[in-house]
């Protein structure tokens, strides 16, 4: 299994989690399984995490941030060169399928190239385009994009949400808790009486 994880999962990680976490299973197992490549980080989402929410992110996941361990176990994956896998195709769906017909009326060709490469930058593109890549280079692990975003409206974005990219892309998406259920080692000694 491979999850590409978004600014806003490692968000809820820190905010809702972690401060439950009081002998650091959850920490712990959280660095292990991308110091083994499960859970990948790539650069443009630790760059968001430096600066949303006072840090949060990277004050609670301080080795996101150790050189050490970022040299070690190559964290964050480079993204920088990440161009779509499909190159034509993707830009091609970009205006077709991922922009919302009524922002996109709003905006003549030339604003809409500025909005196009603005999204190509983000996180969220490059999260989608490593996915494509990592989807295509182990054909037989499961790939997922782990976000905490919805199908919902985009709040006047031009582009739609990971999730709804994702559907017609065909990438998995997983939130938060769905991906904590995959890791059947993980016990945070949660009892509940029935």
């Amino acid at each position: 299994m491979k999850a590409i994880i978004d600014t806003s999962s490692l968000l809820s990680l820190v905010r809702y989690y972690l401060p439950f976490d009081n002998h650091g299973i959850l920490f712990n197992l959280i660095r292990k399984k991308i110091e083994i490549g499960e859970i990948v980080i790539l650069d443009a989402v630790l760059q968001e995490c430096r600066f949303v929410s006072k840090k949060i992110v990277v004050n609670n996941l301080t080795y996101l941030i150790d050189k050490e361990f970022q040299k070690t176990f190559q964290v964050p994956v480079k993204t920088d060169e990440l161009i779509p896998l499909a190159p034509q195709r993707f830009l091609n769906m970009l205006k077709n399928q991922f922009a919302i017909p009524g922002q996109l009326k709003r905006l003549t060709d030339a604003e809409f190239e500025v909005q196009k490469s603005r999204f190509l930058e983000s996180a969220d593109a490059k999260m989608i385009m490593h996915c494509q890549y990592m989807m295509k280079d182990f054909p037989d692990e499961d790939v997922f994009i782990v976000t905490e975003e919805s199908n919902s409206e985009n709040d006047l974005k031009l582009f739609k949400k990971i999730p709804a990219i994702c559907q017609t892309l065909e990438i998995s998406v997983l939130d938060l808790p769905e991906l904590l259920s995959k890791f059947s080692e993980l016990d945070l000694g949660f009892n509940f009486k029935k």
